[in-house]
């Protein structure tokens, strides 16, 4: 059977105080839509659509190219905003998931459950909802006891006494049969104080029409939890922020002291690694065994191998291999290769390089663009001038080289194996195998200058 899904991110959240969407707000510094999509696709369903309205622009940007992007013109309701789906669901087929854009704890299991017990009914449309110790502000779920099926959802300000105590609340997630769901989308009715459509009158609606409602109730009930404000953004970031690190405590990570640690939901961390306070991990990270990340250190969308310390280090977009020591107060920009046992000590920057195995890159020294061998040894304040002023020029450096002491090489230019340069050289021409390259003044001491400058 066909299964496509649709997430409504046209709301503005003025209540952020955001310039942006509200689906773009942050949790665990990933984009809430983000969360929602990755949910989606963990369910196995790759036809996607995305509802767009305030900042459509900046999603349709973000978005994946394989994703359709439709504009609620007027902000009108949860109907309306599937209502501008219409054609991507006829399209389809079969059965069709409609999700919010700022709930982005749903997760792939309760999709996938959800449309099981949806196929097996048999029905129009089922709920996604859960208990929860604190219904007010959600829309009740009314059960029919004759044959457990889904009789209404009444919303907060619609519910008598009885309807109130109801713990069981609506989601705002819902499967339909997608041809079930364009019929009733032609009855709604704006006829409330707000003048909005709402996706919830679908069920009477179909009910009307002889359809079968029904009901999942997952046990995540983090899955009703949106973001409407700031708050409400924070409170969501807590109880994700929980879940990452319970999941990698039992997965052997140890995190003595969580104090300014933020893990993405996508980040991957091998058994028996240490990670200390102020540690922020985004992206697509992958960090291997017995590391030890942190104090204060910052790493994104890179991959860091076994037995790698990072102190005090930013790493972005870069690879970093087993055995390496790195830090403290150390910059890793993208595209750089670090190898095996590799140390970069204090005040180092390595930007677009590879750095071969056993190289030493102690103190005050930047790497840019180069290709360096291994057990390369860099004395202190190196760099390599990487930009004429018109263009970028790369630098190698062979295998067993010695760059002495605040040496500039001038790319392009080549170290090769076994070289070394004296320090204090401005490096112009290529030092050869074996050589020693020296370009500097001679010194010239001028006496009594001083008693004659005074």
């Amino acid at each position: 059977m066909n299964k496509c899904a649709v997430i409504l991110a046209a709301g503005q959240g003025k209540r952020m105080k955001s310039a942006g969407p509200k689906a773009m707000c942050r949790v665990l510094l990933k984009p809430m839509i983000d969360w929602v999509i990755d949910a989606v696709r963990g369910a196995g369903i790759t036809e996607i659509c995305v509802v767009t309205g305030c900042g459509a622009e900046q999603l349709r940007a973000h978005l994946p190219e394989d994703i359709v992007t439709v504009r609620q013109e007027r902000q009108l309701g949860t109907g309306d905003a599937v209502r501008a789906a219409a054609d991507f669901i006829a399209q389809q087929g079969g059965s069709v998931i409609v999700l919010n854009g700022d709930a982005p704890l749903i997760d792939s299991e309760t999709i996938r459950d959800a449309f099981e017990k949806h196929a097996s009914e048999g029905n129009a449309a089922t709920v996604i909802s859960a208990r929860v110790d604190n219904p007010y502000g959600y829309g009740r779920i009314v059960i029919d006891h004759r044959d457990g099926s889904l009789s209404r959802i009444v919303e907060e300000k619609d519910a008598d006494e009885q309807e109130k105590g109801i713990y069981e609340v609506n989601s705002g997630a819902f499967w339909f049969d997608s041809a079930d769901l364009l019929r009733s989308l032609e009855g709604l009715r704006g006829d409330n104080a707000q003048g909005e459509y709402y996706l919830t009158d679908t069920v009477a609606i179909l009910r009307r029409a002889g359809k079968r409602a029904g009901v999942y109730s997952t046990a995540n009930s983090s899955v009703v939890l949106g973001a409407n404000d700031r708050a409400q953004l924070m409170e969501l970031n807590r109880i994700a922020r929980r879940r990452v690190f319970d999941a990698l405590l039992a997965e052997g990570v140890d995190i003595p002291c969580p104090d300014g640690v933020i893990i993405g939901p996508d980040v991957r961390i091998g058994r028996d690694t240490l990670i200390l306070p102020n540690t922020i991990l985004s992206g697509s990270t992958v960090i291997g065994e017995s590391c030890t990340v942190g104090p204060n250190t910052r790493v994104e969308d890179s991959k860091i191998a076994d037995g790698v310390r990072l102190d005090n280090v930013v790493c972005e977009r870069a690879r970093v291999r087993s055995g390496a020591d790195i830090g403290p107060f150390v910059h890793i920009r993208p595209n750089s290769d670090v190898g095996e046992r590799v140390h970069l000590g204090n005040f180092v920057e390595v930007k677009n390089s590879t750095v071969g195995e056993g190289t030493k890159v102690s103190h005050l020294t930047y790497v840019g663009d180069s290709d360096v061998g291994a057990r390369v040894n860099f004395g202190c304040g190196c760099v390599t001038v990487n930009y004429d002023g018109k263009a970028k020029h790369r630098t190698t450096i062979g295998d067993n080289a010695f760059i002495g002491c605040n040496t500039n090489l001038i790319a392009p230019v080549t170290v090769a194996e076994n070289a070394y340069t004296a320090a204090g050289s401005t490096i112009t021409e290529d030092v050869p195998a074996e050589a020693l390259g020296i370009a500097r003044a001679r010194q010239v001491n001028k006496e009594g200058w001083v008693r004659r400058r005074k």
